[in-house]
């Protein structure tokens, strides 16, 4: 759902791109451009961020120098964006983020509190908002120039972010030690730092995306907005929602429901599961569900709850009736019992599953099913998951040179 928004400002009117949450309401976010406009990369974060439960407005920041503005990545094009970039007053585009966070909070789809998020010269926008606005976060990637504004930090009193590159070619690494140093200590800052990646790493779909960083830095943003102005979910009752429908109801199109559009499953020791919506329906309703042994259960050792994630650890237990296809895929049914460690980590996109990445030890599958010998190999069957269970299990029973340190330091 996006419409076109009217935005006063004290010397005239411009517009932004605003995208609503599926629940038609939610706390608001305003998006600081980067050089190129209102282009493709930037609807695109307003539509995700909507997904968040956002109420997302990406103010025509550029609408000084020309109305609409929309690039892309071509020489060419970075060419103009460079020289929009020269004729562009940070000043008069802090005031009208001023003018855009007015604009969110009047509109009746927001619920009240109203963010900054930024990226590039948008990232230095969204420090200078924190500074000069009455925003009540914000969040900044790959800022340019802001250690040149160092002074206005004092003037900081809501939680801002600041993610930056190592490698960035647009933010030296001595400005970086001097925004790090002017800025530790500070109560309401945190800067970020991301390895081995470039200006840009969070622009999906370009040269320098590393979806990694990018990954730690939307998780990252995504504790910061809703600590402060939510929404809040509560990802417990929507995992146990999703796995009810997996494994008590066995129904895949109720279990499709709980999971938005782009969303994938990995089974990570077997690679099997499914990306995408069509993709992952026929992997649950022909290769997961159906193959679900009778007596398949769970016990729980651990929950953590994050932002967006969810982490479960627990123990799962079944008896190899059925060709399993996501486990043990071209096996015959063995008739022996499994009980096995395992991770589930749940990634949300607001109040929707996003992702899965399921872990669980396949060597001590395969020794309980009797295809691994562990007595040639350093691998174990059930003991794993009884001292998952038991700390006090018997320990090092795989390391054949433990003895050789008895009674030594």
């Amino acid at each position: 759902m996006t419409k076109t928004l009217s935005i006063q400002c004290d010397d005239g009117e411009f517009s932004g791109y605003l995208a609503l949450p599926a629940a038609g309401s939610g706390p608001g976010l305003v998006i600081a451009q980067e050089i190129f406009g209102i282009n493709h990369v930037m609807k695109a974060v307003a539509d995700k961020y909507a997904e968040e439960g956002y109420v997302v407005l990406v103010p025509d920041l550029f609408w000084r120098i020309e109305h609409g503005i929309d690039l892309g990545y071509s020489d060419a094009d970075m060419q103009k964006a460079f020289g929009h970039f020269g004729n562009f007053d940070p000043d008069a585009g802090t005031g009208d983020i001023q003018a855009a966070i007015n604009a969110l909070r009047a509109a009746p789809e927001c619920t009240g509190k109203v963010g900054v998020l930024g990226f590039c010269l948008g990232g230095l926008l969204a420090y200078l908002a924190a500074a000069r606005t009455d925003c009540d976060a914000a969040v900044g990637y790959y800022g340019v120039g802001i250690e040149g504004r160092l002074d206005e930090a004092k003037n900081i009193t809501c939680p801002t972010v600041l993610h930056f590159a190592e490698n960035d070619q647009f933010v030296s690494k001595q400005a970086y030690a001097s925004i790090e140093k002017s800025l530790a200590g500070h109560d309401h800052i945190t800067t970020y730092l991301y390895p081995g990646v470039d200006h840009a790493f969070a622009r999906e779909g370009e040269d320098h995306y590393h979806r990694p960083s990018a990954w730690v830095a939307h998780s990252r943003t995504l504790a910061a907005l809703k600590a402060v102005m939510g929404p809040n979910y509560d990802l417990e009752a929507l995992w146990d929602m999703h796995t009810k429908a997996e494994f008590e109801d066995r129904d895949a199109g109720a279990t499709m429901k709980t999971m938005v559009k782009d969303c994938y499953v990995n089974h990570m020791p077997t690679m099997t599961g499914g990306v995408g919506e069509k993709e992952l329906h026929r992997f649950y309703k022909n290769h997961f569900i159906p193959t679900l042994p009778a007596d398949i259960a769970m016990t729980p050792i651990s929950r953590t709850v994050g932002a967006d994630r969810l982490v479960d650890e627990f123990i799962l237990t079944c008896t190899h009736d059925v060709e399993i296809d996501w486990m043990l895929p071209g096996i015959p049914p063995t008739g022996k019992k499994i009980e096995v460690p395992t991770i589930v980590i749940v990634c949300f996109r607001g109040d929707k599953l996003y992702h899965e990445h399921i872990y669980w030890d396949q060597a001590s599958v395969l020794v309980q099913i009797g295809l691994l010998d562990p007595a040639t190999l350093p691998v174990a069957g059930a003991a794993t998951a009884r001292k998952a269970l038991d700390e006090t299990q018997p320990a090092n029973t795989l390391m054949k040179r433990w003895k050789t340190s008895e009674g030594k330091d």
